[in-house]
């Protein structure tokens, strides 16, 4: 796998692109909730600690328009919004779940 990152540019700019898709510090924990089912807006604020309704609503618009999620309006009152993982989203877990491994073998090895 080495000589792969040595001779083909092509696998960093995949690697890239998934860092441009679901990089920085919120869309990986938008994900984190959404993998366990359908959310309303209300949800993932109280979920994730420190995410400001505007950074929120910015973060699931790029991940709606980046094909990770998909919103539904229910035309009510007052007006009713889930978000919910699309199969682009969904094959993301193991993705996460690989950092997630990796992330505690880094800290085990670091104390």
């Amino acid at each position: 796998m080495e000589s792969q990152f040595k001779s083909s540019t092509r696998l960093t700019c995949a690697v890239e692109t998934t860092i441009k898709v679901i990089g920085g510090r919120w869309k990986v924990l938008i994900l984190r909730e959404l993998f366990s089912g359908v959310k309303r807006f209300g949800e993932l604020q109280r979920a994730i600690s420190g995410v400001t309704q505007k950074m929120l609503t910015q973060q699931l618009r790029e991940m709606e328009h980046d094909g990770l999620i998909e919103r539904v309006v229910y035309a009510q009152v007052p007006p009713k919004v889930e978000y919910s993982l699309t199969p682009t989203g969904e094959s993301l877990e193991p993705v996460l779940t690989a950092m997630h491994d990796w992330g505690i073998q880094y800290m085990d090895n670091e104390q």
